[in-house]
């Protein structure tokens, strides 16, 4: 082993040691209560894939808080409250590998969420047709998640909200829970993002009109087409009409009696008056040389 491969081994050894405490101390801080959130983070990923695997950790953190201090919080039962949202993220971090999670929107998720539950609740309510109480507190926590986002994360399109509150729920949710939660969102969505709903809905609106003309344009076209072939074909048609062609013409049958023919004896008889003609015309010449010769004498 060379001098340079064991520096480098030495080298890793060391930043993992280095990353360890600074997890631990990290976990022991937020286990004091000092929430130490940075969503400038720059050792973890920041990519898209990186956002909707933090949103699937803060699922789990919110609904392990639904079911114990919110609920203990709202049964009047205070003394039981003992798993605050910067505990189970800490549990979270130390049990679990989050270095392809965005780890500073997993903790803003999981500080702010909680501190604003009831302004998100009564937000929710507004557009539910039951008591948010009888809501599954798997659809809760999505619900919460998504009313955070549309009101605070304004950078995130109201699209892209929805559709990873329907990506969470294939993921955790109910078969049918995507209904309300897909609608509760919509609803909300007009009232927290009208001007980019009001401009989504006019983009689609131009799409459609010109999806329409290019239809409405292709279809006359075709119909320009197919008179246009249509006027071709009946002119050919015509022209094949009032041309005679070979099919037209009278067909001679072998045993139409009214057609004359040459036959074999018709043809030598024809030779044989041939050959007469042409001895008659030599003998006048003989008989015609024999008569001048007699008038010289």
């Amino acid at each position: 082993m060379t001098d340079q491969l064991k520096h480098a081994i030495s080298a890793a050894k060391t930043a993992q040691a280095n990353d360890k405490q600074a997890e631990a101390t990290r976990i022991a801080s937020s286990s004091a209560g000092e929430q130490t959130f940075d969503m400038s983070e720059s050792s973890y990923k920041t990519s898209h894939t990186a956002i909707r695997k933090a949103r699937r950790f803060a699922m789990q953190g919110l609904y392990e808080w639904l079911v114990t201090d919110r609920r203990f919080d709202k049964d009047g039962k205070l003394g039981w409250k003992d798993n605050a949202p910067h505990d189970i993220a800490a549990r979270t971090r130390a049990t679990n590998a989050m270095h392809t999670v965005h780890i500073g929107y997993y903790h803003e998720m999981m500080r702010d969420i909680p501190e604003q539950i009831e302004a998100l609740d009564s937000l929710i309510s507004q557009h539910l047709d039951r008591d948010i109480d009888k809501l599954d507190t798997v659809e809760h926590a999505i619900l919460l998640i998504g009313a955070y986002e549309l009101q605070n994360r304004l950078e995130i399109p109201y699209k892209v909200v929805l559709d990873e509150a329907m990506k969470l729920n294939n993921h955790f949710g109910a078969t049918d829970a995507h209904k309300l939660i897909n609608a509760v969102l919509d609803r909300m969505a007009v009232e927290l993002r009208a001007v980019e709903v009001e401009a989504d809905s006019k983009a689609n609106l131009r799409t459609s009109q010109k999806a329409a003309t290019q239809s409405t344009t292709k279809q006359a076209e075709a119909q320009s087409t197919a008179n246009a072939e249509k006027a071709i074909e009946t002119a050919t048609e015509s022209a094949t009409e009032d041309k005679p062609t070979a099919s037209n013409k009278p067909r001679i049958s072998a045993n139409n009696a009214s057609v004359k023919r040459n036959s074999a004896s018709k043809a030598m008889a024809n030779i044989s008056e041939f050959k007469a003609s042409k001895k008659a015309v030599t003998t006048d010449s003989t008989d015609t040389n024999s008569s001048d010769a007699e008038s010289k004498d």
